[in-house]
C-alpha cells in the first residue's frame, strides 16, 4: 500500500485549518492537491524519493506543496502544519464530524468560546452560549447539540476503507520476517465491518522476539503504544494497531477467537460445551474426563499469567492449528468471517445451508460511474479504458443530472443528456467492453426524479439517488422513486456518509418489497465512505427477493478497485452471485433492464 492517503489526509487537515483561520484561496489548493494525490496511481513515497520535481508531476502539486510532501515522507511531519495545530489547538476531525460544523465554525467557536473538542462544544451548547455568538442562533445550537453524540461515536471508529489498507500493508511488511510462520488480519477488520475500532494482526511464530522488533520498527508507525514479549501496539495513520504472536499449533484457535464477533463466539462456545468440548483462543479441548466446568488444578510455582494460560489449556487438545479444524472439531464447516455476527450462521452451518457467497471475481461490470461531463475527473474514453483494463465486461456511464443535490452546479442539463449519451455510445463502438449510457438523477423530497421522462426513456440505464434532505424517514420517498417506470437502480438509498451523517431512516423491508415488485435494483455503493446499502440491509433485500447491484460510484478509473468493499459488504448480507445484478453476463443485464 502506498502512503498517498496518508499524505492526502494531512493536506486536507491543512486546508481545514487554513480555512478556520480565515485564509482564502489556499485551502482549495490543498484540497485539490489532496484529491489528486489520493487518486494518483503511483506511490507518493516513491516520487518523494526522486525529489520535488517528480512530485510536481501530480496535477495541482506545485513547488510549495511538493516540498511539504517530501518533508512529510522524510520526517513524518510538516512543520507548518504543526504550527497551525499549535495556533488552533482543536480536534478538527472530531468537531467537523458534527453536522453543520465546518472549519470556519470551528475557528469562530474557538476564538469566541475556547471550544477545542467535543466535550467543550457540548458544554457550550448545553449552557446556551453558542447562540450568543454573532451569526449563530438557538436553532443552530440545537442542531449542533443533537449531532454531537453521532460525532462522538464516529470519532471512536475508523472507516473500513482507511483501516483495511493499513492492515494489509502491515501484513505484507510483517511476513517479510523469517520468524513468521503465518500472519492474518483478525477482528472486525477481517469481518469487513464498515467501521472498526482498531487493526488486529495475528502472527504464528516459534520466536516472537524478532516479530515484535520488526513490528515496532515499521516505518509507518507514528507512535509505539506498548511492546511486550508476545504483544505490541502502535498507531499508524491515526489507527491503533494491535499485534499478538502465538505458537503455530494454536494459530487456528487464536484466529477464530480473535476474529469474533463476541456473539458468534458465545454461540460457538455453547455448541462446543454441548459436546463436552472447550473452545478458547488456544484451541479446542476435550474436557469430557474433567469436571463439569472443564477446570483442572495446575502446577504451583508459576506466574499468574502462566497459571491462567495453563488452566485454559486443560483437557486433550483436539484442534487448534488451523481455523477450519477448529470448526470441524465442533461439527461445523468453516464459516466465512463476514457471516460471524450471530445472525443464524451457526444454525445454517449445522444444517449445511451456508450461502455460496459472492466472490470479487464474479462482479462483471460497474453500473454507476461519472466522467468530467459532471463531477468526474476523467473522460469517457479514460473511464471505459480503465474499466476494460480492470477486467470488467461492461460499464455504464451515469453522470449526474442537474437539479437539487450535491452537484447542482455541475450536473448535465436534460437537453444535453441525449447528446452525452451519443458520445458515450460512440466511444463504446470501438471499446473492448459493452458500454451503456445513463444518468444519475436526483430523488427529490417527494420521490420525484429530476430528469424529464422523455429523456429517461431514451437512456440505457437510470440510477436515481437521494442527495439532499437526508434526514428523517425517507421510506415513502424512496418507494416513490422505485415505482417510477424508468428507474432501474436506486443509488446509495439512505444517502449516508459514514462517520459524517446518518442519512435517511428507511423501512428496509418496505423498500425491498417495492424494489422486488417493480424490478428495481438496490445499490450497494462500494465507496467506503458510504457502503450504502449496509450488510444488514442487503440481507433484508435478498430475503424480500430484491436484486442488489454493487457499484463504485467511480469518478476516476482508480476507483474501480473499491468494488471489493462493496462485495464484502454484500457478503455480510449473505449475498450470492444470483442476487447481484452486475454478477450477470451482459445478456442477463440487458434482460433485467428490459423488464
Amino acid at each position: 500500500m502506498s502512503r498517498n492517503d496518508e499524505v492526502a489526509d494531512r493536506f486536507e487537515e491543512f486546508a481545514d485549518r487554513l480555512e478556520a483561520t480565515g485564509v482564502e484561496y489556499k485551502p482549495q489548493s490543498y484540497r485539490r492537491a489532496a484529491e489528486n494525490i489520493r487518486a494518483h496511481p503511483g506511490a507518493i513515497e516513491s516520487l518523494a524519493a526522486e525529489g520535488q520535481d517528480a512530485v510536481e508531476g501530480i496535477e495541482g502539486v506545485g513547488d510549495a506543496l511538493s516540498s511539504k510532501v517530501v518533508e512529510y515522507v522524510e520526517t513524518g511531519e510538516i512543520e507548518e502544519l504543526e504550527e497551525l495545530r499549535a495556533e488552533l489547538p482543536v480536534d478538527m476531525a472530531a468537531l467537523t464530524r458534527v453536522e453543520g460544523v465546518g472549519p470556519k465554525t470551528v475557528g469562530t467557536l474557538y476564538d469566541e468560546l475556547g471550544v477545542e473538542d467535543l466535550d467543550d462544544l457540548e458544554a457550550a451548547a448545553e449552557a446556551e452560549r453558542i447562540r450568543e455568538v454573532k451569526g449563530f442562533g438557538a436553532k443552530t445550537e440545537e442542531n449542533v447539540l443533537s449531532g454531537i453524540e453521532f460525532a462522538r461515536q464516529a470519532s471512536q471508529r475508523s472507516l473500513l476503507g482507511d483501516a483495511r489498507p493499513v492492515g494489509e500493508d502491515l501484513r505484507r511488511y510483517i511476513v517479510g520476517s523469517e520468524a513468521v510462520a503465518e500472519c492474518e488480519l483478525a477482528g472486525s477488520l477481517r469481518r469487513w465491518r464498515e467501521t472498526i475500532g482498531d487493526v488486529d494482526l495475528l502472527v504464528a511464530s516459534e520466536d516472537p522476539e524478532p516479530v515484535i522488533e520488526r513490528f515496532v520498527d515499521w516505518e509507518r508507525a507514528e507512535r509505539v503504544i506498548e511492546s511486550g514479549t508476545t504483544k505490541a501496539s502502535l498507531r499508524a495513520n491515526g489507527v491503533r494497531v494491535d499485534l499478538r504472536v502465538v505458537v503455530p499449533e494454536e494459530f487456528g484457535g487464536a484466529l477464530q477467537y480473535f476474529t469474533g464477533s463476541r456473539d458468534h463466539n458465545i454461540g460457538f462456545r455453547n455448541r462446543a460445551i454441548d459436546r463436552d468440548l472447550k473452545v478458547n483462543e488456544y484451541g479446542v479441548f476435550d474436557v469430557s474426563e474433567l469436571g463439569s466446568d472443564g477446570s483442572s488444578d495446575v502446577s504451583d510455582g508459576v506466574s499468574e499469567v502462566e497459571d491462567i494460560e495453563a488452566g485454559q489449556r486443560v483437557g486433550e487438545r483436539v484442534a487448534g492449528e488451523t481455523e477450519s479444524g477448529v470448526y470441524e472439531a465442533v461439527g461445523l464447516p468453516w464459516v466465512p468471517p463476514e457471516l460471524r455476527e450471530d445472525s443464524g450462521e451457526l444454525a445454517a452451518a449445522a444444517d449445511g445451508d451456508l450461502p455460496d457467497l459472492l466472490d470479487e471475481s464474479e462482479v462483471r461490470g460497474d453500473l454507476h460511474t461519472h466522467t468530467d461531463a459532471s463531477d468526474g475527473k476523467a473522460t469517457i474514453e479514460e473511464m471505459v479504458a480503465g474499466a476494460a483494463e480492470f477486467g470488467h465486461d461492461y460499464l455504464a456511464i451515469t453522470d449526474h443530472a442537474s437539479g437539487p443535490g450535491v452537484v447542482a452546479d455541475t450536473g448535465v442539463e436534460d437537453d444535453d443528456l441525449l447528446d452525452h449519451s451519443e458520445a458515450i455510445h460512440e466511444v463504446g463502438e470501438s471499446a473492448d467492453i459493452d458500454v451503456f449510457a445513463g444518468v444519475e438523477a436526483n430523488i427529490d423530497a417527494e420521490g420525484g426524479v429530476s430528469v424529464r421522462d422523455d429523456v429517461l426513456e431514451r437512456l440505457d440505464i437510470v440510477v436515481a439517488s437521494p442527495h439532499s434532505g437526508l434526514d428523517g424517514d425517507g421510506t415513502q420517498r424512496i418507494i416513490a422513486a422505485i415505482e417510477h417506470p424508468e428507474v432501474d437502480i436506486v443509488g446509495h438509498p439512505t444517502g449516508r456518509y459514514l462517520n459524517q451523517r446518518a442519512g435517511l431512516e428507511l423501512d428496509f423491508e418496505a423498500v425491498a418489497e417495492a424494489a422486488a415488485t417493480n424490478g428495481v435494483a438496490l445499490e450497494v455503493n462500494a465507496n467506503p465512505r458510504r457502503l450504502d446499502l449496509s450488510g444488514g440491509a442487503v440481507g433484508t433485500a435478498i430475503e424480500a427477493g430484491a436484486t442488489v447491484v454493487i457499484d463504485t460510484d467511480a469518478h476516476r478509473p482508480a476507483s474501480y478497485d473499491l468494488v471489493r468493499y462493496g462485495v464484502h459488504t454484500a457478503r455480510r448480507g449473505w449475498a450470492e452471485a444470483d442476487d447481484v445484478l452486475n454478477a450477470r453476463d451482459v445478456e442477463g443485464l440487458r434482460a433485467f433492464l428490459a423488464e
